[in-house]
């Protein structure tokens, strides 16, 4: 599963109390939970992602290796047992060979050499041919933020950015959603001594759209009607995704009245073709300026 960052999950700081996280994570267990958002996979899936990071950050001990090593906080203390067989063995052979110090390169340093090999390990410690402790490590992992408006996230397009100096491009399917993390693998860090280079996470980041509500693949909208529309009926224009429809009014419709755009919602994430569907509010604008004559018939319709 991809790194997630379990703080920005639960929408606290990482000085948050436990108390704290304990309100957050039953806060949005309510609103993501299952029962409430049946055949929602994306709910289900920032349900699951709720969960796994309350596990880690109410767990005091748990927290604690996650905040020391991050992503990479399972691993953490097989690092540092890694980092310490490496300096006994450094010793050992210094200490055969009458130095002060270990056999390092000009210029090398090695704490920056661990440091440098904390992606994780591939393989194992093995000897070079100059009898120096080595192993394969993977690269670090990197991650990035990718912005997109609702209208982009809708269709399917190449995106091109920069990583490192290099030029990434990727395809972004239609239906991406706000916090959604794609893994490109070998995109990271180059490894260390031969070893494969770390993956590049890429979350994306939907702001909130002025016409549009997401609510999984549903839309919501609001238009505005005059209230000789809402009594007697007629048409309006609204605006989907794709354009916009003419959408006929019922006589007598009410202020507040919703309707159902059936495949005019958001496309569905990687099934082509499927949509969920827009539901339009209608919200009835009263007649302001009304002149003596005006109000007079409103008077009529008032007393009759």
């Amino acid at each position: 599963m991809a790194y997630i960052d379990y703080y920005k999950t639960l929408g606290v700081d990482k000085s948050a109390t436990q108390d704290d996280i304990k309100k957050a994570y039953r806060k949005l267990a309510r609103k993501l939970h299952p029962d409430l958002n049946p055949d929602d996979k994306e709910a289900e899936k920032k349900f699951k992602e709720l969960n796994e990071a309350n596990e880690v950050l109410s767990n005091s001990e748990n927290r604690s290796k996650y905040d020391k090593y991050g992503e990479n906080w399972k691993h953490g203390e097989e690092y540092e047992k890694a980092q310490q067989q490496q300096q006994r063995q450094y010793q050992q052979q210094s200490n055969s060979r009458g130095n002060s110090g270990a056999d390092f390169g000009e210029g090398e340093d090695f704490s920056d050499f661990f440091q440098s090999m904390f992606g994780g390990a591939e393989g194992g410690f093995g000897r070079n041919s100059r009898g120096r402790a080595s192993g394969k490590f993977k690269g670090k992992d990197i991650q990035a933020e990718l912005n997109l408006n609702l209208r982009d996230a809708a269709k399917t397009h190449p995106q091109t950015f920069d990583i490192n100096g290099k030029k990434v491009r990727i395809t972004i399917p239609a239906g991406v959603y706000d916090g959604q993390q794609i893994k490109l693998k070998g995109h990271g860090n180059p490894g260390v001594n031969g070893g494969p280079g770390g993956d590049l996470y890429i979350t994306f980041n939907i702001p909130v759209d002025p016409d549009f509500e997401r609510i999984g693949n549903d839309l919501k909208t609001k238009v505005a009607i005059d209230l000789y529309t809402a009594v007697l009926g007629g048409e309006v224009n609204v605006n989907t995704l794709d354009g916009s429809v003419n959408l006929k009014v019922k006589p007598e419709t009410q202020s507040g009245a919703t309707v159902r755009l059936k495949g005019k919602g958001f496309p569905v994430y990687k099934k082509e073709g499927q949509h969920g569907d827009l539901f339009v509010t209608y919200e009835v604008k009263l007649p302001t300026n009304l002149t003596e004559k005006q109000k007079e018939l409103f008077e009529q319709l008032k007393n009759s």
